[in-house]
């Protein structure tokens, strides 16, 4: 008979007794598989030696020896023999052959050279008796044939790579959807941030520093009264597990960028949207609201990092937070419908509602600032200025309204002396007020660059200006504005580096196809397209590159002149890759529509004719590279498909063997990690030299790998900074930078890609360097 506490172990026990069965279960399962796969290959491998060695034997005894005449090859593996099809249309499928080796073509009687029949007599040796390394992914056995040039795969030793990454320069600025998150420090900096990286970007110098112990995108951000400490909160986010990440507030030092305080881990729900210094009390406290349906409010002291109160807000949104700066108990809070006026008294939050009385009630309060003479002044949706003063009974009413803006009130800046300047959405019009509201001078922005999102007070007369489409502006009344920071405003994945020059280009789902120069950190030039861009490719020369589109139409750009040259269009899926041969003579074009098309390519990339088109493949193209000699393709589709032959010239295809990158028995393989279920890999580029390999990952993450690299667990150095899936990775033309895209973060970050020895900035710790660009 069993006692109370046998039974209580063993109930504990059975869920532990259950998991590890189906553990096994599905072990033998995909032992199972292998053994089919197996079995199949061998199978294959002899019915290819039924065919060639016969014959080999005929044309032995008759003194002749095949030739071999190269195609373009793509096949999903054990495809039926290759066939011509109509004259020009260069169509084949012809079965590739593994372990690095070209593929069989069509095979003549006429008299070519001994030296064909070896290559092929040993090629087909080599790959009835060499190596090979079964694995899975998503269940899909996969066979990946060792390349004859490696011996012995066991010998292999996997080192992390001698290179390591610092971070260099961060492009673009989050506008579209954040509000008040443009300052300037007493050290002249302008602090703002995108992704997960904030930035410290001084006006004059030109140079950036990155605050960069966030561990999801930043949300919001303010400066204490000193203008130096910082706060900046960040949103949830989840682990590569799927588990949610617990948002926090960081209070740092941007002289030092050392963390002071980390304030609220575990308190805030899915992440921070709003945060305050006191000012009365020299910043003594700080104010947060969290994203919770309740949008909770806390104060918290900043010298302990404790909570000193915590109140339910409201269940509508809530944009903004603010001290009053004369009174540190006196919070106030607006957003959808609502402006509330909070006491802090006894350690608990009491909170009154605005009336507007006869005033139209707005269906959003956007931003507000204090007056000089203790008023509130709100912006709202209506376009007005509402001004806010106490009525007999200490409560908050509408004392005067005065309209302001075409739509929106976005944004509201008080200026030393009283003075006041506002910002429109609809109209894009930044307008001086008077301190008693009287409009003294406006100006528009450029609707290339959106709406007035925030706008920061430099000198008096200078003015730096944050715009819904990811600008920063700097400019006064007199003399205009212009853009000191800009980037993309939606999705991206096109990403593609100049041959020659430290030129970059990307292209995304706005429909922008931008030009960056890595030496000057800025935007060269940026043109807007009827579709949005998914891939890119400069053409070896370097004065032209190619833009696949989402409809299946491709451009050709010229550089000098940033005009489109020619427009072509593939099928009617969008495109996934586009790839020049390594000579300039081809580009293949790889389509969601299954098929990559090859082009003739001439007058210096000016003029394209069809060459042919690769069928084979089950699924969208996702990856593709040439070989060096420019005769043969390898790509990867979307379920997994490998077709590898010959030296390759590129390298940015993720499922090949010196990168392989599947799962067999829960063994993360290469460049994948622990967990990978096949579309963990968004692209991958090696280096120039062919010494490093860089991985983009859908956990935000960049890795630096050495190549090859296909062994189990490949060490490897990891960086982040990206707040989405990371989309695309690219080395400029001579290797000293990795640049990489965020996919829906839409920001851009330059490495630079360190040697041993020299200074490291790719942990956080390590972050602080200091990179600059010549005046322009």
């Amino acid at each position: 008979m069993q006692n109370g506490n046998d039974v209580s172990g063993s109930s504990a026990e059975y869920p532990d007794r259950v998991s590890m069965m189906e553990g096994r279960l599905q072990a033998q399962e995909d032992e199972i598989m292998l053994l089919k796969s197996s079995l199949a290959d061998a199978l294959r491998r002899l019915r290819l030696h039924d065919q060639l060695i016969p014959l080999l034997k005929q044309q032995i005894i008759a003194g002749g020896w095949p030739t071999i005449r190269p195609q373009l090859p793509h096949s999903s593996g054990a495809g039926p023999r290759a066939r011509q099809g109509p004259p020009g249309s260069h169509q084949a499928r012809p079965e590739p052959l593994p372990g690095g080796c070209p593929p069989r073509g069509d095979v003549s009687d006429g008299g070519g050279s001994g030296q064909s029949c070896l290559t092929l007599f040993f090629t087909l040796s080599h790959w009835l008796t060499g190596q090979s390394i079964k694995m899975f992914i998503r269940g899909r056995p996969i066979t990946m044939y060792v390349p004859s040039n490696i011996q012995n795969y066991e010998d292999l030793r996997m080192e992390p790579p001698v290179e390591k990454l610092e971070l260099d320069w961060v492009y673009g600025y989050r506008g579209r959807d954040c509000r008040a998150n443009l300052y300037l420090l007493s050290s002249g900096e302008a602090v703002y941030f995108i992704a997960c990286v904030v930035v410290l970007y001084h006006i004059n110098n030109r140079t950036q520093r990155h605050y960069r112990k966030h561990t999801d995108c930043v949300r919001c951000l303010t400066i204490h009264p000193d203008k130096v400490r910082v706060a900046s909160g960040q949103t949830a986010g989840v682990d590569k597990d799927g588990k949610p990440l617990q948002p926090y507030v960081h209070i740092w030092d941007s002289s030092t960028l050392i963390t002071l305080q980390q304030i609220g881990l575990g308190t805030f729900e899915r992440g921070v949207g709003s945060v305050a210094f006191s000012f009365a009390d020299a910043g003594a406290f700080l104010c947060v609201i969290d994203d919770s349906n309740e949008h909770m409010l806390s104060v918290w002291d900043c010298a302990k990092g404790t909570k000193h109160t915590e109140v339910k807000s409201t269940n509508e949104a809530v944009f903004a937070v603010e001290f009053n700066p004369s009174d540190s108990t006196n919070i106030i809070t607006c957003g959808k419908s609502h402006i509330y006026f909070w006491t802090l008294s006894a350690g608990s939050l009491t909170k009154k509602q605005g009336i507007f009385g006869k005033y139209k009630k707005p269906k959003f309060i956007q931003c507000f600032v204090f007056s000089l003479t203790g008023d509130v002044l709100t912006g709202d949706s209506e376009g007005n200025i509402l001004t806010w003063g106490k009525s007999p009974g200490n409560e908050r009413s509408i004392m005067r309204q005065t309209r302001a803006h075409d739509g929106s009130v976005f944004t509201l800046c008080m200026l030393q002396g009283g003075a006041l300047l506002s910002g429109g959405g609809k109209d894009r019009k930044i307008i001086r007020w008077s301190a008693d509201l009287a409009p003294e001078r406006e100006c528009e922005i450029p609707e290339k660059f959106g709406a007035v999102r925030c706008i920061t007070d430099v000198n008096g007369e200078e003015v730096l200006v944050g715009t819904t489409r990811n600008a920063i502006l700097r400019g006064t009344f007199s003399d205009g504005f212009v853009a000191i920071v800009q980037g993309h405003v939606d999705e991206m994945w096109g990403l593609a580096t100049h041959p020659s020059q430290d030129v970059f280009l990307t292209c995304g789902h706005d429909r922008q196809v931008c030009v960056w120069n890595t030496a000057e950190h800025k935007l060269d030039w940026c043109t807007t397209l009827e579709e949005y861009g998914l891939c890119a490719d400069f053409c070896p020369n370097g004065a032209v590159v190619s833009v696949g589109l989402s409809t299946g139409r491709w451009l050709v750009l010229d550089l000098q002149t940033k005009e489109v040259i020619s427009d072509y269009t593939d099928g009617n899926e969008q495109l996934s890759v586009m790839r020049y041969s390594p000579d300039g003579s081809f580009l293949a074009v790889g389509s969601h529509d299954n098929f990559i098309y090859v082009y003739n390519v001439t007058e210096c990339g000016r003029r394209y004719s069809r060459y042919g088109k690769c069928n084979g493949h089950s699924s969208f193209i996702t990856h593709l590279d040439w070989s060096k000699d420019g005769k043969y393709i390898m790509s990867n589709s979307g379920d997994y498909e490998i077709l590898y032959y010959r030296e390759w010239a590129s390298y940015t295809c993720v499922l090949v063997f010196n990168l392989y990158c599947v799962l067999f028995s829960v063994r993360p393989i290469g460049v994948w990690l622990e967990g990978s279920d096949g579309t963990d890999i968004n692209a991958l580029c090696r280096s120039h030299s062919e010494r490093v390999v860089a991985v983009a990952d859908d956990f935000c993450k960049v890795h630096l790998f050495q190549y090859p690299c296909p062994k189990p667990k490949a060490p490897n150095h990891s960086y982040e900074g990206h707040g989405s899936h990371v989309t695309n990775v690219r080395f400029t033309h001579c290797d000293s930078h990795l640049l990489s895209m965020g996919g829906k973060d839409t920001c851009i970050l330059q490495w630079e890609v360190k040697r041993a020895g020299t200074s490291d900035g790719g942990d956080r710790t390590h972050s602080a360097s200091i990179t600059s660009s010549p005046e322009p």
